[in-house]
């Protein structure tokens, strides 16, 4: 750790900044019933006892822990920027991804095993495993598509200046390590809190969860507080060697 502290301190070069990637036209919220809005709730659990590592094998664009600490070094430290304007419509979601489906579904698609749809590309069985909180689920209602860095977060930290279509693609990143499902009780006890402010129950899922953030702020160009940024080592602290 002690290492990793003093390598991170000599402030290596930033790496560069990944292209953000497009998507298609947009598509609201269609499926039913589950519109991710992080409302205070709590959503019932599942059966427990799942892998913890479940989706992280199939979620994109994950950094090594070693690029992870290098993007860490170059992220911009600032105090967390004005909410005023603020809407998650301006963050439109989801978006439609072909054949019937949106992101919604593709991402449920992406993280479940033995997931099957109906015509309209809803999963209506399959076996889900969230990482946050090592629950399992075989109901897609239970479930939420989680934004890793969630949309105000977002927002307090350069995305205000951005224009709707850069916030579009943000809201349905495919290609980086944005999106996931997991249980609707942690992605509501997440809301729009930081690494700081809250972390996965699961500790296990500590190191993925920081170097997927890190890769998104990194991506994005999005400012940390010294706080995040401070919690955000700790948690790389736990990738080990």
């Amino acid at each position: 750790m002690v290492g990793q502290r003093r390598w991170w301190g000599r402030g290596l070069a930033t790496v560069a900044v990944l292209a953000v990637a497009g998507c298609s036209v947009v598509d609201e919220a269609t499926s039913p019933a589950t519109t991710d809005g992080k409302p205070t709730a709590t959503a019932s659990a599942g059966s427990g006892g799942g892998r913890a590592d479940g989706p992280a094998s199939t979620l994109p664009g994950v950094p090594t822990a070693e690029r992870a600490w290098q993007d860490l070094a170059g992220l911009k430290v600032a105090a967390h920027g004005s909410m005023s304007g603020y809407s998650r419509s301006k963050f439109p979601h989801w978006a439609s991804q072909g054949e019937s489906c949106d992101t919604r579904e593709t991402v449920l698609g992406r993280d479940g095993t033995g997931v099957e749809r109906d015509d309209k590309c809803r999963a209506v069985s399959g076996k889900w495993v969230s990482v946050y909180d090592d629950e399992t689920f075989t109901n897609a209602s239970d479930l939420d598509i989680d934004h890793t860095v969630p949309l105000a977060n977002a927002w307090r930290s350069g995305a205000r200046a951005w224009t709707q279509d850069r916030r579009k693609a943000f809201a349905n990143d495919l290609t980086h390590p944005q999106l996931l499902a997991v249980s609707a009780a942690s992605n509501r006890s997440k809301g729009d809190q930081g690494p700081d402010e809250w972390q996965p129950p699961t500790k296990t899922y500590w190191c993925t969860y920081a170097r997927s953030w890190v890769s998104v702020k990194a991506t994005y160009e999005l400012s940390v507080t010294a706080a995040e940024k401070d919690t955000l080592g700790e948690m790389l602290d736990t990738c080990g060697s």
